[in-house]
């Protein structure tokens, strides 16, 4: 049986300021679709309104930009696919084993209360799929809430992109929230890296979280194994 997975992309393209550009972290997703796609996975990228997904512009330049997202750029039908991405009411959840949420800044205003992504995630929950998301994209796993009212998040270990990164990043200031906190609110039970910027996952069971940018590779190596892990069981 073939897998697939969703990922989950941003609209916003700035930051509250309309002179700071943000995006979608292209490595984030670039790094997450190699390897699946070298496991033969089906994917397709969804935001939430569908269309275009803008890039962050600090995500291009060197030395962040990698090969894999050079290639990407560089690929006229791979940028096609960030170009039109389809709406949450476009997508039936029930064809997804996972769902991903990649990250940039810009998730942070419109991931969070946004309840076609929210509708996906916990579809795929509850059939028993993986919800994922690396750096910011667990911003999208804030407001998922059950069916008996607790958060997603509530009493599971997950990790995102850590208010100390922000401070370091020099970002602090302009973000609209400390995610990091904010997850904690919500009962999560948040871990980090000893250090900054280091690769970092973390699997509680079907929640599987990354860090940072760097964190996607190790992020998507853990879904693979859980995911072979299920076929066995098929």
């Amino acid at each position: 049986m073939t897998r697939r997975i969703l990922h989950v992309v941003t609209n916003v393209s700035h930051y509250a300021d309309p002179g700071e550009p943000t995006g979608l972290w292209l490595s984030e997703l670039t790094h997450a679709y190699d390897i699946f796609e070298a496991n033969g996975y089906e994917q397709r990228i969804v935001s939430p309104r569908g269309g275009k997904s803008p890039l962050e512009p600090r995500a291009l330049k060197w030395p962040l930009l990698d090969a894999s997202a050079r290639a990407w750029l560089n690929d006229p039908a791979r940028m096609a696919l960030l170009s039109r991405t389809a709406r949450p009411d476009e997508i039936d959840a029930s064809q997804f084993d996972v769902i991903y949420f990649t990250g940039g800044h810009a998730v942070m205003w419109d991931f969070p209360d946004d309840a076609g992504l929210q509708e996906l995630a916990l579809a795929v929950w509850d059939r028993g799929g993986i919800v994922s998301s690396v750096c910011h994209g667990y911003c999208g796993l804030l407001n998922i809430t059950l069916g008996d009212g607790t958060p997603l998040v509530a009493g599971k270990r997950v990790t995102g992109f850590a208010w100390t990164e922000e401070v370091v990043a020099g970002v602090a200031r302009k973000v609209p929230y400390n995610a990091e906190k904010e997850m904690k609110r919500r009962g999560a039970l948040y871990q980090k890296a000893l250090l900054p910027f280091l690769p970092y996952a973390v699997a509680d069971g079907r929640l599987i979280t990354g860090q940072n940018p760097f964190s996607a590779k190790v992020t998507a190596k853990k879904i693979v194994a859980m995911l072979q892990g299920d076929r066995s069981k098929d």
